[in-house]
């Protein structure tokens, strides 16, 4: 990524990110930080559409583990993810204020673009074998006049 995309856009590949694919992909060592909130479990509600373009539903609920950092520049990092997973949650955290610094550049090209390509592949199987199972329906048409 770069720094004319959005915060969100990181934000949402560091929460859908694998936690041991963000912990390979790690710059070692940990930055100085102090906790602003440390890791928390919780819950949320779901929504959903019917057909994706209906009203909005509750669908349901989902547990999430929220987390906030300070780094000793100032730079403050959020992170909710999905799960139960607090040291996800932390690296998410921390991961999300290192962007906001000059070490933006670099973690993007180590930790974003391993995590994008990694998450475009996932999708790309998941189509392939949706597509595998795809019936095609076709109409015939009769030669009566």
């Amino acid at each position: 990524m770069t720094e004319s995309e959005p915060r969100r856009d990181w934000m949402g590949l560091l929460a859908r990110a694998p936690g041991p694919m963000l912990d390979r992909l790690w710059p070692d060592p940990a930055p100085a930080f102090d906790w602003l909130r440390r890791p928390e479990q919780g819950s949320m509600m779901v929504q959903g559409r019917a057909g994706a373009v209906g009203a909005a539903f509750n669908l349901g609920e989902v547990t999430v583990t929220r987390a906030s950092v300070r780094l000793g520049c100032g730079t403050v990092g959020h992170a909710l993810v999905q799960g139960l997973d607090a040291r996800k949650a932390e690296r998410a955290a921390l991961l999300d204020a290192l962007l906001q610094t000059s070490a933006h550049n670099d973690l993007a090209v180590r930790v974003l673009t391993p995590l994008r390509e990694a998450e475009a592949q996932a999708q790309a199987a998941r189509a392939k074998r949706a597509a595998a199972t795809k019936v095609d329906f076709f109409t015939m048409v009769r030669g009566e006049a």
